[in-house]
């Protein structure tokens, strides 16, 4: 899901993947070439079924003005294993009560928290309300290795009212085995 370029100041090793989805056309999230060829690339709104995996793409915008300043963007939701996992990209606005509904089946959400070109924390907040996943992982902050420009995830937790936390390197979750609350965890970047 938007394979990140260099010059965001990650360098991940390069990746095998059979689909790969991309947000938008900004060249932060859409670096290609992080992927072994051989996959599937989806890149819009629209139902898609490859491999046995579900993927729908939703319409969203990029900014608070409908894609006037920034353009486009594309929530994904991806089924596996009956866990419906949701990217949502460089989302710049709180979602519609449309999109709201389409995303609210939701396990768990990758959100942006970081502010600049996207969510600030406080946005980001609302649209977890909005959705209510059983997950939470923030993404697109500030951290040592890139991402300076934005702010760190300490404000998103800090409004999320999350008092403790850990990063964890993985995150393995199954259907049926949520807890009630919404959990939120901070995965560590993969410089």
């Amino acid at each position: 899901m938007d394979p990140v370029a260099p010059e965001t100041g990650y360098n991940p090793s390069k990746q095998r993947a059979d689909i790969v989805t991309v947000s938008h056309p900004h060249p932060g999230h859409r670096y290609l070439d992080l992927v072994r060829p051989g996959y599937r690339l989806i890149e819009g709104p629209g139902e898609y079924e490859i491999k046995g995996t579900f993927i729908t793409g939703i319409r969203t915008y990029h900014d608070t003005e409908r894609g006037a300043r920034l353009g486009k963007n594309t929530v994904y939701v991806v089924d596996l294993d009956g866990v419906q996992i949701c990217h949502l990209g460089d989302l710049g606005h709180t979602l519609s009560d449309e999109q709201a509904e389409l995303l609210s089946e939701v396990d768990v959400l990758l959100v942006p928290v970081g502010g600049g070109t996207t969510l600030d924390a406080d946005r980001a907040v609302e649209v977890v309300g909005q959705i209510e996943p059983h997950v939470v992982i923030p993404v697109q902050f500030r951290t040592e290795h890139g991402d300076h420009d934005r702010d760190p995830v300490e404000r998103f937790l800090r409004a999320m009212g999350v008092t403790e936390w850990t990063t964890r390197e993985t995150l393995t979750v199954r259907k049926g085995e949520f807890g009630e609350a919404t959990e939120v965890v901070v995965l560590v970047p993969d410089p």
